[in-house]
């Protein structure tokens, strides 16, 4: 039974993985040629979007990493 929620939490994480991909992704398509131009002004809007999404994406996988790790070690015991 307890298999059953890390793999639901497991499920859920990639989820959340994915998402934050595909966010990142269509914040980087966003970018504007302004956005690439204004270099000296600091960090972009467009620009914060994507460091934030991909800051997510880490943050997702490094749990379903660690899920993957319990499982596996409740699995063995």
């Amino acid at each position: 039974m307890g298999n059953v929620f890390f793999i639901l939490l497991l499920v859920a994480a990639m989820l959340a993985t994915a998402v934050a991909l595909v966010r990142g992704i269509i914040a980087f398509l966003r970018t504007t040629e302004e956005d690439l131009k204004n270099a000296g002004s600091g960090p972009s809007v467009s620009s914060m979007k994507q460091n934030r999404a991909m800051m997510q994406r880490v943050i997702f996988q490094a749990a379903a990493i660690l899920l993957v790790v319990i499982l596996l070690f409740s699995a063995r015991g």
